[in-house]
């Protein structure tokens, strides 16, 4: 039966109405601080922790519940009787009832300026130690961390004067998913610190839940959509959805392969993206060109694909994008009248992300595979400084297609290679075993002339067999990371034919 709780929290949502029930039940209160303060103005009889230890808060209230007396009211089994001898021995009496939330040290973390000391004074101490001995103890214990369950509690205790075993086991749940939620920032915070480790012996990761979706990547797989905890400005976390339906689990994850190839570009750009494969990217001096160059790249792909544009969606933009079937568009900002467009097709989603510009923060990129994960830095270096190796030369529209292209198959599937042509993609090969393959495939699925055009691969020439098709089909120059062991022969090709080729130094995998 619960006759004695103890609440002490910081979000005070719907504190007092349930403080207010649990003593028209005949509950006894026993609270903290801040918490104790507003439930006794309400007019709420309720006592202070420091009643009940008879010891006073201390060291600016980092010490106030750390006592026997409310650790042993918690910890105590009802049923051992030498545990129920010990607490009559020691007059201490149970608490039956924890209803805690925790310093917001999160809300600290991420606010603008924060000092460190600041953010170091919201680590909860006492707090977490009460959930932690109330939900060990959940065979007698309820222990309430969330204001969502504060009525599925007074509930239960209205009916039979307790909560029930299986409401104890999943609060306590709710308890350890929330003190290692909490501890794992701290951790984190700390952890940027310079001399911590990059890669540390023990990973621990923070992610709150966005939405849970209709399905996963097919009908019968069940998922959610997680954020990461800060860094969340630009990102596709924090876009505000504007109309159609809810994102699917394709949805999200192909808009963010649009979203990053985006973040490659500062001039207007639009990109197009298929199964998270660019199938069209165009960049030009106004949004509505680099959308017209995205679209006539391949317009057979882009229908039901995603659309990305780093600049506002205009009416003459919104029109032609509203002409064919479109899954999502990610913008900084829409017009009215491009919204009043877009609003005639409300199964186009819209998605606005503010600060659609902002380049990434240095992270880690994380992969699932079997039994573990992979962890690296994410894939945040473009080029080092070009180096031409033929003895034909560049000219400046030459080395502006080849950048172009070098971005764009950044973000391609391996064995990747990109076309372009005054920034537009002509074009795309993605995912294939063999480079060559995906040479030709890109070509013959091309309804352009390449004549005059780069080519970008995202990994050496391993043969001077692309060399070759390449020059079949009228392209130019060549774009690759170089480190072959037969790098010569390529180059040799090159001059053979009389084209240029340039190395980055870098390669750009993505598998």
């Amino acid at each position: 039966m619960i006759k004695r709780a103890l609440i002490s929290v910081s979000d005070k949502q719907g504190i007092e109405s349930l403080a207010r029930e649990l003593h028209q039940m005949g509950v006894e209160l026993i609270s903290t601080g801040g918490t104790a303060h507003k439930l006794a103005a309400a007019g709420i009889p309720v006592k202070e922790v420091s009643d009940i230890t008879g010891f006073p808060e201390c060291l600016d209230g980092r010490v106030k519940t750390l006592h026997p007396v409310v650790h042993g009211g918690l910890l105590a089994r009802r049923q051992d009787e030498r545990h129920m001898k010990t607490l009559e021995d020691l007059s201490i009496k149970t608490i039956d009832l924890v209803v805690i939330n925790l310093y917001p040290f999160k809300e600290t973390m991420l606010r603008d300026g924060a000092l460190y000391e600041d953010v170091i004074e919201q680590i909860d101490i006492g707090g977490p130690a009460m959930l932690r001995s109330a939900a060990k103890n959940h065979e007698s214990v309820t222990v309430v961390t969330d204001p969502a369950d504060y009525k599925q509690v007074l509930q239960e205790i209205k009916v039979k004067g307790d909560t029930t075993l299986a409401t104890r086991k999943k609060l306590a749940a709710k308890v350890f998913q929330l003190t290692s939620y909490y501890d794992t920032l701290i951790a984190g915070y700390l952890g940027h610190a310079p001399e911590m480790p990059a890669f540390p012996d023990q990973l621990t990761l923070t992610f709150d839940k966005v939405q849970d979706l209709r399905y996963g990547e097919n009908p019968h797989q069940q998922a959610a959509f997680y954020q990461e905890t800060d860094g969340l400005k630009g990102t596709l976390a924090s876009a505000k959805q504007l109309q159609g339906k809810a994102l699917s689990f394709n949805n999200i994850n192909d808009a963010s392969g649009a979203l990053a190839l985006l973040k490659e570009f500062d001039e207007p750009t639009a990109v197009a993206v298929k199964h998270t494969n660019p199938c069209g990217v165009g960049a030009a001096d106004d949004i509505d060109t680099a959308y017209e160059k995205a679209f006539d790249a391949d317009r057979q792909s882009i229908f039901g694909g995603i659309v990305a544009l780093n600049r506002e969606v205009t009416e003459e933009t919104a029109e032609k994008m509203a002409s064919i079937f479109l899954e999502v568009v990610l913008a900084p900002s829409f017009s009215r009248e491009a919204l009043e467009i877009f609003s005639k097709k409300p199964n186009i989603r819209l998605l606005e992300i503010a600060n659609i510009n902002k380049k990434g923060t240095p992270t880690k990129d994380l992969k699932k595979v079997s039994g573990g994960v992979l962890l690296q830095d994410a894939d945040d270096v473009l080029t080092q400084p070009l180096v031409l190796k033929t003895k034909a030369g560049l000219s400046k529209e030459m080395r502006r297609d080849l950048l172009f292209a070098w971005k764009v198959v950044k973000h391609v599937k391996s064995n990747g290679v990109v076309v372009a042509k005054d920034a537009k993609t002509l074009a795309i090969g993605p995912g294939q075993s063999s480079r060559i393959w995906a040479l030709q495939n890109a070509l013959t699925n091309s309804i352009h002339d390449t004549k005059g055009s780069v080519l970008a691969s995202d990994a050496f020439f391993p043969f001077s067999d692309c060399v070759d098709e390449a020059v079949k089909a009228g392209i130019k120059a060549i774009i690759q990371p170089g480190g072959s062991q037969k790098d010569q022969d390529s180059i040799d090709a090159c001059d053979g034919h009389g084209i240029a080729m340039v190395f980055t130094g870098i390669r750009h995998f993505k598998h």
